[in-house]
């Protein structure tokens, strides 16, 4: 009954616009009373404090000299989220560090508190802000990667401040399509598994094909057929990857 009352309502509106008019109203000639309230907009910044705990790799070769490295964050999965950041070392890059294998970049993981809200696209900028004020940091290259909640994580930090990374590269994540205009001149690798039952391959493809259709020329796609939820194993072993994320430089560096 609500919702026919609300139907029935729109339609009487309708009419009343239809066939009455504000000059039949008031009369010909007679000025349009003053509005009883004016319209105004607000707008400034308010400050919000966030914190977020993680790790931290440096180089070979950091403590020496004053050369700038490269800055990769890594962004976990829904997994290893919480307060034990010896969970952010089961899998990627951490857990290749873990491992004794030498990064050439100074590498900062994260972790998420929860991951009932995912990543919070505030607070990576703000860190990523404080290790490039506080290292020394090659702020042409800035690359951002994630797996599975990460990857979502790598789509939201790029698509809401494009021009902070020099290339990106998610894995078995998803963005949203309609917002990757920014993203069109951005190196971009995507990888995800053809089986993925967690995360449908189709989240990577309509991120593809969007930037396709914006002619998006530096994007690259590999779909592993076989490979289900786990597609980040077989990338971050992979010294193409590295290569090729490691190869891309802004510019022109932000203020």
């Amino acid at each position: 009954m609500i919702k026919l009352f609300a139907r029935s309502f729109t339609c009487v509106a309708l009419g009343l616009v239809l066939f009455s008019s504000p000059d039949a109203k008031r009369g010909f000639g007679q000025e349009a009373a003053p509005e009883k309230q004016a319209a105004k907009r607000f707008q400034g910044e308010i400050k919000v404090q966030v914190a977020l705990d993680y790790l931290l790799y440096l180089p070979k070769g950091y403590s020496t000299g004053d050369k700038a490295w490269p800055l990769v964050l890594f962004l976990h999965g829904a997994g290893e989220s919480g307060s034990d950041l010896q969970k952010v070392k089961i899998h990627g890059p951490p857990k290749h560090v873990e491992a004794g294998e030498d990064f050439p970049f100074v590498l900062v993981s994260p972790q998420a508190p929860t991951s009932r809200r995912g990543w919070e696209v505030a607070a990576l900028n703000a860190l990523v802000d404080d290790v490039v004020a506080t290292h020394k940091i090659d702020k042409n290259r800035i690359y951002v990667t994630g797996l599975s909640m990460g990857g979502y994580g790598t789509w939201a930090l790029a698509q809401a401040y494009p021009r902070k990374f020099a290339a990106i590269m998610p894995i078995c994540g998803g963005g949203e399509p309609a917002k990757v205009e920014g993203l069109k001149d951005l190196p971009i690798w995507i990888f995800h598994g053809g089986k993925d039952q967690t995360v449908p391959a189709k989240r990577s493809e309509e991120m593809v094909e969007a930037l396709k259709a914006i002619n998006a020329s530096k994007v690259k796609f590999t779909l592993y057929p076989d490979a289900g939820h786990d597609s980040w194993t077989e990338t971050y072993s992979n010294p193409d990857a590295w290569k090729w994320l490691l190869q891309q430089t802004k510019v022109q560096a932000n203020p």
